[in-house]
């Protein structure tokens, strides 16, 4: 076995180590993959609207859509809603997503 020398050096060392794998160990633990669940509010298309026009509204309004471009939020609606075409009738519910 061997002894060792330099007792000042060997806690030191040890210190580091300990101290950098509690570091390490910290960040993995406090890593979030956060999740937030995508709530959504109902809208009911009233004679004249379209997808723009409410795509103009949501992002005035919409914490959601703040800063995002108006044919993103179309076609961000679109896909919500499973919809392939932008045509609307009137009393469809569509679902629009909100913070």
């Amino acid at each position: 076995m061997k002894r060792i020398v330099n007792v000042k050096k060997f806690i030191l060392s040890t210190t580091i180590l300990f101290l950098s794998i509690f570091a390490i160990i910290s960040a993995i633990v406090n890593t979030t993959y956060s999740y937030n669940e995508t709530k959504y509010k109902k809208i009911y298309i009233n004679d004249g609207d379209t997808l723009w026009n409410i795509a103009i509204a949501e992002k005035e309004k919409n914490e959601y859509y703040k800063d995002k471009d108006v044919r993103y939020i179309v076609q961000n609606i679109k896909k919500v809603n499973n919809l392939s075409v932008s045509n609307l009738k009137v009393n469809q519910e569509l679902l629009i997503p909100i913070i």
